[in-house]
C-alpha cells in the first residue's frame, strides 16, 4: 500500500512530510490483534499520535469500530462521466472481509443513496448486513438490512436552480448531473476545466444563494445543494447512533473536510479516530490533514484488506 505514487500512478507524489504520511509498516501491528500470516497485508504507520491512537483503538475493540468511507474517488475511481463511476473491482470483497469484524460500515456520499448502492453493488451481499449508505450528505439513508431508502421532502430551491442553469451554463462546455435533491455542474469536459471551474464559481454561488442553497466545490465540480447537512454532520450523528468506540474515515475531496473535522471533534471528546486520504494530485487539503495517505481507491482497498487481516 504505497504512498510513493500520486493518485494517478503516473509518477512521484509531493515529497513533503504530509505526502509521506502512511509510508512504512506499523510497528507491532502484526501482533496488535491477529497472528502474523503470509497473507496479511502491510499496514501503513499513521503519521500522527492521534492517528496512532485511533488505529490502536480499532484493534483493541474492533466490534465497536465504525469504518466510514466516501464513494467517488475513495471506493470508486474518478471518471469523466459520473454516471459510469463504479466501485473498484476489489472493493466489495474487501468490505465483505472487514464488515463482520467491526460495528458498522457507512458509505457517506453526495450522491443519491440508491445510486451509490447500485454503483457500488452493495445490495443483497452476504456479509454486508451492517452496511448503511448515507446519501446526499446524510439527507438520505439506505440500510442493507431493509434495502429501503428513507429521506425528507426535497428542498424547493433545487427545482428553481435546475430551471435556471441551462441559460447560465450555455456555451461553457460543462455538464450537469441531476442528483434529485441537488444538482452538480461538472467542468472536467470543458476545454479548460480549471478555468471553467473558477469562472462559474461566483455566478453559481449567487444562483444558489437566491434560492436558499449552498455551493459545495469538489474535483472539477460545483454542487448546488440544500444547507444543513454535510458529511461531518452525517458521520457524527451515525457514530453517536451506534455508540462507536473508534472511527476511521476515508475520503479524497473537499466535501470530505467536514468529516475530517467531525473525527477531530470526536477525538476531543474521547472517541479515537483515524483519518485516511485517498491520495489525489487535484486536492491537497485532505492529504495535508490525514494520518494515512494511500494511493487512490486501489490503496483504500489494500488498507481495508490489511485491516481485516490484522483484526483476524
Amino acid at each position: 500500500m504505497s504512498s510513493q505514487r500520486g493518485a494517478s500512478g503516473r509518477g512521484p507524489a509531493n515529497d513533503s512530510p504530509a505526502a509521506r504520511r502512511g509510508q512504512g509498516g506499523l510497528p507491532g501491528a502484526d501482533t496488535a490483534a491477529a497472528p502474523d500470516t503470509p497473507d496479511a497485508g502491510a499496514l501503513p504507520a499513521p503519521a500522527t499520535p492521534a492517528g496512532q491512537d485511533g488505529l490502536a483503538a480499532l484493534f483493541a475493540d474492533p466490534g465497536k469500530a465504525l469504518i466510514a468511507l466516501d464513494f467517488d474517488g475513495t471506493l470508486a475511481p474518478i471518471v469523466a462521466d459520473p454516471e459510469l463511476a463504479r466501485a473498484h473491482p476489489e472493493a466489495l470483497g474487501a468490505l465483505v472481509a472487514l464488515a463482520p469484524k467491526v460495528a458498522a460500515i457507512a458509505v457517506i456520499t453526495g450522491r443519491p443513496a440508491e445510486v451509490a448502492v447500485r454503483n457500488g453493488g452493495f445490495a443483497n451481499v452476504p456479509g454486508l448486513e451492517h452496511l448503511v449508505v448515507l446519501g446526499h450528505y446524510g439527507a438520505e439513508r439506505w440500510d442493507a438490512r431493509s434495502g429501503e431508502v428513507t429521506a425528507p421532502d426535497p428542498h424547493p430551491g433545487v427545482d428553481a436552480v435546475r430551471a435556471e442553469l441551462p441559460g447560465l451554463l450555455e456555451g461553457s462546455g460543462t455538464w450537469v448531473e441531476d442528483k434529485g435533491r441537488a444538482v452538480a455542474v461538472h467542468t472536467r469536459r470543458a476545454a479548460d476545466p480549471q478555468a471553467a471551474f473558477e469562472a462559474l464559481r461566483e455566478p453559481l454561488t449567487h444562483l444558489a444563494t437566491r434560492h436558499g442553497l449552498i455551493v459545495e466545490p469538489g474535483r472539477m465540480v460545483l454542487e448546488l445543494r440544500p444547507p444543513g447537512m454535510d458529511k461531518g454532520v452525517a458521520l457524527s450523528e451515525y457514530a453517536r447512533e451506534i455508540g462507536a468506540g473508534s472511527v476511521l474515515y476515508g475520503g479524497d475531496d473537499l466535501g470530505d473536510l467536514p468529516a475530517y473535522s467531525a473525527v477531530d471533534a470526536l477525538r476531543t471528546t474521547g472517541t479515537p479516530g483515524l483519518l485516511v486520504c485517498s491520495g489525489s494530485d487535484e486536492v491537497t487539503e485532505l492529504r495535508d490533514r490525514a494520518d494515512v495517505v494511500v494511493d487512490g481507491p486501489e490503496g483504500v482497498v489494500e488498507l481495508l484488506r490489511a485491516l481485516a487481516d490484522h483484526i483476524g
